[in-house]
């Protein structure tokens, strides 16, 4: 991938202590809060600002997110995120990215679907009421549109914990922020589970926002090699589904 092509947004990042597990691995949450603002950078360097797009009554809801790790960063790692736009189907926005390590190996690498909303009314906003103009990506590609986490009615989901969300999980809008929802999926397994094991991929899907005060209920499936399911669910509306699949 050309560094120099405008179109693509990359930023360095350091791996520190509090970005690591208790094995000096980077936590899930780090790499979502990397992903994260890498794209507020990207769309920033267009021209439009969180700051602006709160003016107008609009933000970025990340709606499915699908991870691929080739090895979990580590601590006092380098590395090179690469992120662009890679184009919109209907009112839905594409993104790509690769996370690189200090050699030029790629690490990582995760595609994602975000939609632009009106914040009062709660509305998806068609592409065209972005104040600017987007020049999609088409030089690469880490592959098809992602699909929505969906779990298996036949699988057995069990409680887990519950979780009340408090002012150090708010983003600026006022919502619980999508990096934290990687630490309530990796909060499901005990230490045991963890131990051997590391993150292959991560999925998620996104169905409500989270707001102060709000309690979830976090239920998961046994660890599988297909994966382990997780769901939030706060009353009788589902928050959130994801999937952890680990490494061998």
């Amino acid at each position: 991938m050309d560094n120099s092509n405008k179109l693509v947004w990359i930023e360095k990042q350091i791996v520190h202590a509090s970005d690591t597990d208790y094995r000096s691995n980077a936590k899930l949450s780090f790499i979502l809060d990397m992903m994260q603002r890498a794209a507020d950078s990207a769309v920033s360097g267009l021209g439009v600002s969180l700051e602006k797009l709160l003016e107008a009554g609009m933000a970025w809801m990340l709606i499915t997110l699908d991870i691929d790790f080739g090895s979990m960063p580590r601590q006092n790692d380098s590395l090179s995120i690469r992120t662009w736009s890679k184009g919109t189907k209907g009112a839905l926005w594409q993104r790509d990215y690769r996370i690189f390590d200090s050699n030029d190996n790629e690490i990582a690498s995760a595609r994602s679907i975000w939609a632009l909303v009106d914040i009062e009314k709660r509305k998806i906003l068609r592409p065209s009421a972005l104040p600017v103009p987007v020049e999609h990506y088409v030089g690469d590609s880490v592959g098809e549109i992602p699909s929505k986490v969906e779990i298996p009615e036949e699988l057995l989901m069990q409680g887990a914990y519950r979780y009340q969300v408090r002012y150090s999980g708010l983003d600026n809008n006022g919502h619980l922020n999508n990096a934290r929802y990687g630490d309530l999926c990796c909060d499901t397994l005990s230490l045991d589970e963890w131990d051997g094991r590391t993150i292959k991929r991560f999925r998620i899907t996104y169905l409500q926002e989270a707001t102060f005060g709000q309690e979830i209920t976090i239920t998961r499936s046994s660890v599988e090699t297909e994966g382990t399911f997780v769901q939030g669910i706060s009353g009788d509306t589902v928050i959130f589904t994801a999937c952890l699949t680990f490494a061998e």
